[in-house]
């Protein structure tokens, strides 16, 4: 497995799947503030675990900030919510 600096120089090069390795490392040490930066940076993959984690904790308010930072399935999680409640 490549290190964290090795991902990072190929994900600021344009490289998708460093980019989710990233993710992938961020979701496992539960850092939501990198996951989040990721998802600035155009990571989808971030975007859906930070999707994932917003509805397994019911999170209405971040469902709605994912959403509006153009992640189409928080849009769609969030009105599955909110019609469930």
């Amino acid at each position: 497995m490549a290190d964290y600096d090795t991902l990072r120089a190929l994900a600021d090069e344009g490289n998708e799947t460093a980019l989710d390795r990233l993710a992938d490392l961020a979701d496992g040490r539960g850092d939501l503030t990198q996951l989040s930066d990721l998802l600035d940076e155009g990571s989808e993959h971030a975007g859906r675990l930070l999707t994932r984690r917003a509805v397994e904790n019911r999170d209405l308010r971040e469902l709605q900030r994912l959403s509006d930072a153009g992640s189409s399935e928080a849009d769609t999680e969030l009105e599955r919510l909110l019609r469930a409640d």
